[in-house]
């Protein structure tokens, strides 16, 4: 049986994978990410070049998103 901690954690809902659009390439192993809303975060990775999109998972690039169309709607 799971130690109690375990169980708790569980039971937490795990990080969302985001996507983005790669800006800029630092060089020291992070890139500055373009989120759909208009904020910018700067992430861990470089495996996806400078204007492409990225999956990203607890501030880690996780790999090339594809390009397809980005639409937000209210109700």
């Amino acid at each position: 049986m799971a130690d109690l901690w375990s169980r708790f954690r569980a039971l937490l809902p795990s990080s969302p994978v985001l996507v983005g659009t790669v800006t800029t390439l630092h060089g020291n192993g992070t890139c500055t990410v373009t989120m759909p809303g208009g904020g910018t975060v700067r992430v861990v990775g470089e495996s996806v070049a400078a204007g492409k999109k990225a999956f990203i998972k607890d501030g880690i690039v996780q790999g090339e998103a594809p390009n397809l169309p980005y639409y937000e709607l209210e109700v």
